[in-house]
């Protein structure tokens, strides 16, 4: 039993449930190409202050990259879950694209396991789009010359400089045709990252949208899927049904995720991060043709997620870490940039909650004990 504070200002007793023994699977999912997109574990002991070089924990970091391979999943690293553009600098996102395509030779191919985002976020000063095509094509190389895929980020500098869809084609074009196997492209709303309001060339969803199938039509043989985290379930069936025959759309909708994988997308998922043994079991129902079992299983998360993703949306990684840290993937609740302040005790009492009942504590005791650790900062049961 645990006292938790809750959203009115009340302190009520919570007993969790009993632990879940999630089966892990023979092999990666069959019917879906699933990837978790990985934060980084922060060096508890590093000066990991807003502003400072990111301090990283690389063994802890590894260890939960295999977590997540030992569940199935292939991972996508170096994303907007590892922090990128909110602490993890391009000096230690270089270092873990070389950790983790070397771990990944341990468990089979780099390009089949691990995807690494490549931007421009090294180049903040980028003033043209010649300058922002060669910083993408810098870090593109980094990723290629590791072995891994490739996921071609939004960037926040070509969000600033483009003017029209044109602008984007530009850019997109010089790197499609210099990649050596197909990518991933990459659509993150701005209630991800406000800076990325109007990519492709318009405010108007639907206007960028043509625009981005238009350049996805003239380069559907370099293009293995786009990623899209707009939070519209609609939105993304419609751009589903109108991408070339094998260009796959790979849901980044963190609210919706279990409907749009169940009538057809693949999954691109931070929110994978923290529930991979229950979506790895939704899988392997899936591969079996048993929905309700699916179901079952993923709409649990659901609450959890919403939670974890509210507005201010673009600090749900101070979520993610508090599970990893509460499931005892790391020893320390610290993020790159001090991004584990970013949520409210009351949040994360509820995150802690909702986890529990969609069983993914492993150890309730140990997260008990870590909950109670951490609201004792807050003044909670002092």
């Amino acid at each position: 039993m645990i006292t938790l504070p809750t959203p009115d200002g009340r302190l009520a007793a919570y007993e969790p449930r009993e632990p879940v023994d999630w089966p892990r699977p023979s092999g990666p999912p069959r019917a879906r190409v699933a990837y978790a997109a990985a934060h980084v574990v922060a060096d508890p002991l590093g000066d990991n202050t807003p502003g400072a070089p990111a301090a990283v924990d690389w063994e802890a970091t590894l260890r939960f990259r295999r977590h997540l391979w030992s569940y199935g999943f292939r991972v996508a690293d170096a994303m907007d879950t590892a922090q990128r553009n909110m602490g993890l600098d391009w000096a230690a996102t270089r270092e873990l694209i070389r950790r983790t395509a070397a771990e990944a030779k341990g468990f089979g191919d780099p390009a089949e396991l691990v995807s690494f985002g490549a931007g421009t976020d090294h180049a903040a000063e980028a003033a043209s789009l010649a300058q922002v095509t060669a910083a993408y094509a810098e870090q593109i190389d980094t990723v290629q010359s590791a072995g891994a895929g490739v996921i071609i980020m939004a960037s926040r500098q070509l969000a600033a400089l483009a003017r029209t869809p044109e602008d984007y084609h530009e850019v997109y074009g010089r790197l499609l045709a210099e990649v050596d196997r197909p990518v991933i492209l990459h659509w993150l709303g701005e209630m991800f990252d406000p800076a990325l309001a109007g990519y492709w060339g318009s405010r108007d969803v639907a206007a960028a949208t043509e625009s981005l199938l238009a350049l996805i039509r003239d380069n559907a043989a370099r293009i293995d899927g786009v990623k899209v985290s707009l939070l519209d379930a609609g939105h993304e069936v419609r751009l589903r049904a109108a991408l070339p025959p094998g260009v796959r759309l790979y849901t980044g909708d963190d609210f919706n995720y279990p409907s749009l994988i169940e009538s057809g997308s693949d999954a691109l998922l931070g929110i994978f991060d923290a529930i991979a043994p229950a979506a790895s079991r939704a899988l392997q129902a899936l591969d079996a043709g048993d929905t309700a079992a699916y179901r079952s299983v993923l709409e649990p998360t659901v609450p959890l997620s919403r939670k974890i993703f509210q507005a201010p949306t673009y600090h749900y990684k101070t979520g993610i870490v508090f599970l990893a840290w509460l499931a005892g993937h790391q020893e320390g609740f610290t993020m790159v940039g001090g991004a584990q302040s970013a949520r409210s005790i009351v949040h994360l009492a509820e995150v802690f909650r909702l986890a529990d009942r969609a069983g993914l504590l492993p150890d309730p005791g140990l997260a008990e004990s870590r909950m109670r650790a951490l609201l004792a900062t807050a003044g909670v049961g002092a």
